[in-house]
């Protein structure tokens, strides 16, 4: 009997859980409304690795994403929305898969709190163009 238990509560979590198995099966979706745009983190974040690190996260109307990092270095992953569930994650080209919710100009992703921006930063920006570069090659 207690061994059912376990089972069916291990069930009911994992019911939860999203898993992709090669990015290029993943369905893009394109932007609910008001997410399109330019995001970044303000501030020190607990899930950054330093109070000085930035986060930026770039979403396109047709659902194409960049999530940037710097710090030392830039780390520039890109990656696409997928709808599964009622609930817009990201799914980066390594198959990272992160829920987005957002209220108004704050966004919750990976752990952070990021706040809609009008511009990226020089770093993000180069990276964002050579992702664009990058994939207009591929296609």
């Amino acid at each position: 009997m207690m061994k059912k238990i376990v089972m069916a509560g291990a069930l009911l979590t994992l019911a939860g859980c999203v898993q992709v198995d090669t990015y290029q099966a993943v369905v893009k979706a394109p932007a609910p409304a008001g997410l399109e745009g330019f995001w970044q983190s303000k501030g020190p974040q607990s899930a950054m690795v330093s109070p000085e690190a930035i986060a930026t996260f770039i979403v396109t109307k047709d659902g194409d994403t960049l999530d940037c990092r710097q710090w030392q270095r830039v780390i520039a992953e890109p990656g696409k929305l997928m709808n599964r569930d009622n609930q817009v994650y990201n799914v980066t080209s390594s198959l990272d898969i992160y829920p987005i919710e957002r209220n108004g100009n704050t966004l919750e992703y990976d752990r952070m709190t990021l706040t809609r921006v009008e511009r990226l930063t020089p770093e993000c920006e180069q990276a964002w163009k050579k992702n664009q570069t990058a994939s207009k090659t591929a296609q």
